[in-house]
């Protein structure tokens, strides 16, 4: 197998040389480290949920793709949610946690988010201050566990095995050309397309 596409790399590396830390993060203090195996069974787990909730491939073309959103630091659910949102065939736009309100609502709407993935509580209220300005976001959920938010880790239960069965089909439909990330530069005047 040749990778020709960004999540294609998980499936290589498990099948040429799979690794038990194929990355580490510091959770609650202590080094996590996430296999090969772990991460690839995520990353399903998560495209299914999120096929499962709606999200995924409608068509070829930019407008009918769904786009997720995320807002975060750097952590493996970030690496996770990405490879995820491709595979299953929608978009994501990380957004820089930062970012104004103004912005954030612009981008939002710009893009035509249907989910948005928070860190912490501070984001997350970030994002809810202006859900009633962007009528496309369906849902937010927090990698950090915050009552009453949607946990992204209810999604990694949520997949049938139909589902399963139709992330394959997916998969073998995307191509390396298509888009894989919409990155607004500062401004938010300006976007940046990336491809698989």
């Amino acid at each position: 197998m040749t990778p020709t596409r960004l999540f294609d790399c998980i499936d290589w590396q498990l099948e040429q040389f799979p690794q038990e830390d194929m990355f580490a993060a510091k959770e609650d203090g202590v080094w996590r480290k996430y296999s090969t195996k772990k991460v690839k069974d995520l990353v399903d787990k998560l495209s299914m949920g999120l096929m499962h909730v709606g999200i995924g491939y409608q068509d070829g073309t930019i407008e009918g793709r769904d786009k997720v959103a995320v807002l975060s630091n750097n952590r493996p659910e970030w690496l996770i949610l990405d490879m995820a949102v491709q595979q299953c065939g929608a978009v994501l736009a990380p957004i820089y946690p930062t970012i104004s309100v103004n912005e954030l609502e612009f981008v939002l709407n710009d893009a035509s988010v249907k989910l948005v993935f928070v860190s912490d509580q501070d984001l997350y209220e970030k994002v809810q201050s202006i859900r009633s300005k962007t009528p496309s976001v369906q849902a937010v959920y927090t990698f950090n566990d915050i009552q009453p938010a949607l946990h992204w880790k209810d999604l990694l239960r949520m997949g049938t095995k139909e589902e399963e069965e139709q992330l394959k089909h997916i998969k073998s439909r995307i191509d390396s050309k298509e888009l894989a990330t919409i990155i607004y530069t500062s401004g938010t005047t300006s976007l940046y397309r990336s491809c698989h």
